[in-house]
This record gives C-alpha cells, sequence and structure tokens, in this order.
C-alpha cells in the first residue's frame, strides 16, 4: 500500500520548516494588498511535494542554496497556477477561491509576476548559477507547455505524443528541475544529476496522467476541483484520447458541439461513460504507472542516495493518491 505524502516527507521536516521560515520572510512585504493576496493564495498549503523533491534529492546535504530553491521552485509553480486559473476561468483551486474569482483576472496575472519576480531574486540569493540556469530552462518549458495546451485546446484529434509532450513541458519541467536541483547542491556528481532529471520528468508524466484521470473519476471533495473541468474546457486528455481512438467520429462529433455549447451534468456523465466503456480509463492508469516505474528504474541503480526509498515512494503515491 502507498504511503500518504506526509510520511514520505518526513525524513525532511526540518528542512521543510526552513523552506516554511524563508517562504515567509520572502513574502513579507510593505503591500497590504499584496499581503492579503498572499495571506489567501497560502492559507492552505499544498502537498509541498516539489520543494520535498529538492530536499529528498539531495539527501543529507544542509547547503544553504537548497532552501533557497526549495522556496523558489514552490513560488514559480504558485505562479503557473495563478496564470492557469486566469486561462481557465477557475473558481476554486485546492478547495479555495481562486485570486482570479476573488479579485479579478488582472490581479491574478500579475501577482503570478510577481511570484516570478520573486523567484528569480531567491535563486540569485543563492549564489549558484548552475541553478538559475536550470530553473531558467524549466520556467520557459513550462511556458511553452502552457502555450501549447491553449492552442491544442478544442483540437479532440489530439495525439497522444502531443499529449504527452505538452504535459512534459508544463508538468514534469518542474519535477525535473526540482530533482535536479537538489543533485546539483549536494555536490554536483553529473551522474546523479542525469538520474534525478529523470526520475523527475517521469514522475511529473504519471503525476499529470493521473490528475487528468482524477478529473474524471475523482471526487471533487478531495480533488478542490470541479469534475471535468479539462474536458468542458475543450483539453484533451489521455483518457479521452484513447477513447476517442477507439469510439469513433460520432462521439467526436457529440463532443465538438458539447464544447461549442456547454455541457449539462448529464452529458457530461454521458462522456464519462463512454470514456470508461472504450477503456480510456484503464489505459490511462496503466500509462501512469508506466512512467512511474520509468521514474523508479531511472534511480533504482544509483549508489549514494540518501533517501532514495523515499523517492520510490513518491512515484507509488503519483499514481495512487485521489487528490
Amino acid at each position: 500500500m502507498s504511503k500518504d505524502i506526509n510520511q514520505i516527507l518526513s525524513p525532511i521536516e526540518a528542512q521543510i520548516k526552513r523552506h516554511q521560515a524563508l517562504l515567509e520572510e520572502t513574502l513579507a512585504t510593505d503591500s497590504e494588498f499584496i499581503f492579503q493576496i498572499t495571506d489567501h493564495l497560502f492559507s492552505r498549503t499544498g502537498k509541498r511535494l516539489r520543494p520535498g523533491l529538492i530536499f529528498l534529492s539531495a539527501g543529507h546535504s544542509d547547503k544553504p542554496a537548497l532552501v533557497y530553491a526549495s522556496v523558489a521552485i514552490e513560488l514559480i509553480h504558485v505562479a503557473t497556477l495563478l496564470h492557469d486559473d486566469v486561462i481557465d476561468q477557475s473558481d476554486k483551486r485546492r478547495g479555495i477561491e481562486t485570486v482570479n474569482h476573488r479579485w479579478n483576472n488582472l490581479v491574478s496575472v500579475l501577482m503570478g509576476d510577481y511570484l516570478f519576480a520573486k523567484s528569480f531574486k531567491l535563486l540569485v540569493d543563492s549564489g549558484s548559477t548552475k541553478l538559475l540556469d536550470r530553473f531558467s530552462q524549466a520556467t520557459q518549458r513550462v511556458s511553452i507547455g502552457e502555450l501549447n495546451q491553449v492552442y491544442a485546446t478544442g483540437n479532440f484529434d489530439l495525439a497522444e505524443n502531443t499529449y504527452i509532450n505538452i504535459i512534459a513541458d508544463k508538468t514534469a519541467a518542474l519535477f525535473a528541475c526540482a530533482c535536479e536541483a537538489g543533485a546539483i547542491c549536494n555536490g554536483g556528481d553529473e551522474i546523479k544529476e542525469k538520474a534525478l532529471r529523470e526520475f523527475g520528468e517521469n514522475l511529473g508524466i504519471a503525476f499529470q496522467i493521473t490528475d487528468d484521470l482524477l478529473d474524471i473519476i475523482g471526487e471533487s471533495t478531495k480533488t478542490g476541483k470541479q469534475l471535468g473541468s479539462d474536458i468542458r474546457e475543450g483539453w484533451t486528455t489521455l483518457p479521452l484520447i484513447y477513447a476517442l481512438r477507439n469510439g469513433g467520429n460520432y462521439y467526436k462529433d457529440q463532443l465538438v458541439k458539447l464544447y461549442k455549447q456547454g455541457f449539462s451534468q448529464g452529458e457530461f456523465d454521458n462522456v464519462v461513460k463512454f470514456v470508461r466503456e472504450a477503456g480510456g480509463i484503464d489505459y490511462a492508469d496503466t500509462q501512469a504507472r508506466k512512467y512511474s516505474e520509468r521514474a523508479k528504474e531511472a534511480v533504482a541503480g544509483i549508489s549514494g542516495l540518501d533517501y532514495k526509498e523515499n523517492l520510490i515512494q513518491l512515484a507509488d503515491f503519483a499514481v495512487a493518491r485521489e487528490k
């Protein structure tokens, strides 16, 4: 049975506390308005998965750059979510009101920009040009992934490899960056850096496929958002890609019509039934587990990883979670 995220991250509790302290210090501001937004944004902590990946990948290293990197990656991640919520016109994230819903789209976009600026100042303060380089590359990949997803929205002929490339950029890039950053801070062993980068890349793909599955078959009380938001917005995820590949043009024509006119709950339920009966749910689950196994294989033979077992547990958690 897969462990929960708190159990997996328990060996790095002290590092997470230092992360939290620097996060609060970084977000301290003279602007009352910015404080209101950050207080709302961080009122419910997420999984701390990306900072956790940095610390687990670094092992017992306690270099100050690690904490700077951990806060930087969390701020970049939250910034991308702020921009995502504007694109998706979301009203809930992690069970609370989104910034764009509570204030407006302009505030959400500018707040995302503010967090990006804060994150790169932290990376400069870390003193590591290599970290700055890797984070810059990862952030560029996230932007490319987001833009390509926007371009693919409404395309119900989306190819599976195009979908995988998009989620690799928009999600796996930060996972890979986090894992590689931990290795960089732990002495720059290129074999470990490459192995951990591959671990993070495959973990991120597995995580996003599972997210896309949960968007269809999860529980909104656990996921913290309305089910079916991807399909309603015209984003064709892996379960639907597979189902359409095996379901004929009739269902695709229906989806195009519903995408343009809007889904009723009954119509969405019928889409879920179609995806399930066409094998899309099982296929996506199998693919997520395949990438999870690839992640585990990437680090299995690498010696000197202090928290290798915890990383392997994270790969299992990515595909077994309910939110």
